[in-house]
């Protein structure tokens, strides 16, 4: 019998087009499937759903899921999405192995980045 394979991580969203965009063009995510109530996503190997929340329940400043992103330029990628409406959790930090951030994205869920030296 063959172990399970991972398929991938979901992720629910008031509106999910606009959540598709935020992954895509700050993120660079090459989007595969996009409506107004499911998205696929897909960054090499990691793949991305996006679905839309059926009650409206979304967590906001709670404990969500996280994805953690390694960047080139950690500077340049929090201006960004912050233009896409990203907010910044605290500021970027200069540990010894890289920067770091935490973000929160359109609707509350954290994402991590991570510049190393």
């Amino acid at each position: 019998m063959a172990a399970a394979s991972f398929r991938w991580l979901l992720q629910l969203h008031k509106d999910v087009p606009r959540a598709a965009r935020f992954y895509s063009e700050g993120l660079d995510f090459t989007v595969n499937v996009c409506t107004l109530r499911w998205a696929e996503l897909q960054s090499a190997s990691l793949k991305l759903a996006l679905m839309q929340s059926p009650n409206d329940h979304i967590v906001q400043k709670g404990y969500s899921s996280m994805l953690s992103f390694t960047v080139t330029d950690i500077n340049s990628t929090v201006a960004k999405l912050m233009a896409l409406g990203a907010e910044l959790d605290g500021p970027i930090k200069y540990e010894i192995h890289g920067k770091v951030a935490a973000m929160r994205c359109l609707d509350g869920h954290v994402l991590g980045l991570y510049e190393p030296v």
